[in-house]
């Protein structure tokens, strides 16, 4: 993984984007900055340049199943893979056949899922500019003979860790509430950007991966969907601070819920309201102890080696797997929520369904003009909340989640045409009289 600077002659990619039509945020155009300095220049899908040192290839429409054989036949090591539009399920297959490396969220200014991935994540060739400090917490009971492994490859390798000893009574555990309460004194206490990992691991290189990224957030997907507890990275942004308040908040508010759908839901939550900049980590941040290729690893856990899920139900949060797997938000989440400056407990949730049969830059476009006429006229709704469907039955599950919330309900067709005051009018007719344009449903 290089570090190379743009040069000055260069074209701005976040500029080469908007000329196509698609539109980033602040986050999301600094994280395509970073992929062009990193791993080469922007280019587009449809007019690739023979592999060099590397590419940014950016993909605006989604490729048929013999499309994304050829594309991912043509890309090298050093290749990345952007999808401007990448919160669209007509992606999924393509990202089936990639490695992940990030997703920044969605905001008012930039109003979709930026993901990014490749073949395989390249090794880092320089060390980070400033350390990352790396904490542990564990119950007394257990003793420092538990972290004895985790402390010295810490030691040996350099790198500056606090490892806390919390009282509990005997064969009592940490609860999720516990380590991330530790995790947010830790956070207040130093000013690098903290690696979270259990006790029980043992390092075997730096740990660079995250923080050369500078990201928000790191978190390695067990099986692929299934967020894992055991590694976690915040940096020091707002954005990490925001992510790091809302799972403590879940894990205090939600015991009884397991650890890794508790951060599931923070990151859905948080990644839905502000631009949260995620890396996925790969494997190699996660092996566990026994496995094959577990000698390469940067972290091994101290794991039993099985093909079974890390939650204690296999069928837990059954209906997040495929939309985690591609990274993204489900049917079940928004996967955009804009405030406004109303003072008002109102909210309105527009269900964007068909996406499935329509094209991705025609579900684009209707994200961005609904994100913009709300942004122009709320029409007195304190909160939009925007959830992408392709089938019925996710339309139900939409449809009833915002019920729930008490929250109005429209259903969107990409490319519908839509009246200028859209939520000025939404909020004053009811059922019975509704703008023919759209469906509006109320409790």
């Amino acid at each position: 993984m290089t570090r190379q600077d743009l040069k000055t002659n260069d074209h701005d990619p976040v500029q080469s984007l908007r000329a196509h039509g698609v539109r980033l945020g602040q986050r999301q155009g600094d994280r395509l900055q970073w992929l062009s300095r990193t791993f080469g220049p922007v280019v587009h899908c449809d007019d690739l340049p023979p592999p060099g040192r590397g590419r940014t290839i950016v993909l605006i429409d989604p490729p048929t199943g013999a499309g994304a054989e050829l594309l991912y036949g043509a890309l090298t090591s050093h290749d990345a893979v952007v999808i401007p539009f990448g919160e669209n399920p007509a992606f999924d297959f393509l990202k089936s056949k990639l490695t992940e490396f990030g997703t920044v969220g969605t905001s008012a200014d930039g109003p979709h899922e930026l993901w990014w991935g490749g073949r395989n994540w390249p090794a880092p060739d320089a060390a980070p500019a400033t350390a990352m400090r790396v904490v542990s917490c564990h119950p007394t009971t257990v003793g420092d003979l538990h972290v004895y492994h985790l402390r010295r490859s810490l030691q040996r390798l350099g790198l500056p860790f606090d490892i806390e000893a919390i009282d509990r009574r005997p064969g009592e555990r940490l609860s999720a509430a516990d380590k991330a309460d530790f995790i947010a004194r830790m956070w207040q206490r130093n000013r690098e950007p903290l690696l979270y990992v259990e006790a029980d691991v043992m390092f075997q290189a730096p740990p660079d991966l995250p923080h050369l990224a500078g990201c928000d957030f790191a978190v390695h997907k067990w099986n692929g969907w299934e967020m894992s507890p055991r590694t976690l990275y915040f940096g020091r942004s707002k954005a990490a601070g925001t992510m790091l308040t809302t799972w403590r908040e879940i894990a205090s508010s939600y015991p009884d819920i397991w650890d890794g759908y508790q951060i599931d839901q923070a990151w859905s939550a948080v990644s839905s309201q502000i631009a949260l900049d995620t890396v996925w980590l790969p494997r190699s941040y996660h092996a566990v102890a026994g496995e094959a290729g577990v000698r390469n690893a940067t972290i091994v856990h101290n794991l039993k080696p099985t093909k079974a899920d890390l939650g204690p139900d296999s069928d837990f949060s059954e209906v997040a797997r495929s939309p985690r797997r591609a990274g993204r938000v489900g049917a079940l989440e928004s996967l955009l929520v804009v405030r406004s400056k109303v003072k008002s407990g109102r909210g309105v949730t527009v269900i964007l369904r068909d996406v499935g049969s329509s094209s991705a830059r025609a579900a684009a476009d209707s994200i961005e003009k609904l994100t913009s006429a709300f942004v122009a006229d709320c029409g007195g709704f304190g909160r939009l909340e925007l959830s992408l469907c392709s089938w019925q039955p996710e339309v139900r599950i939409a449809r009833e989640a915002a019920l729930l919330a008490d929250n109005m309900v429209l259903e969107i067709i990409p490319g519908q045409e839509l009246p200028a005051n859209l939520f000025a009018a939404t909020a004053t007719s009811g059922a019975a009289h509704r703008p023919a344009t759209f469906n509006a449903h109320r409790r």
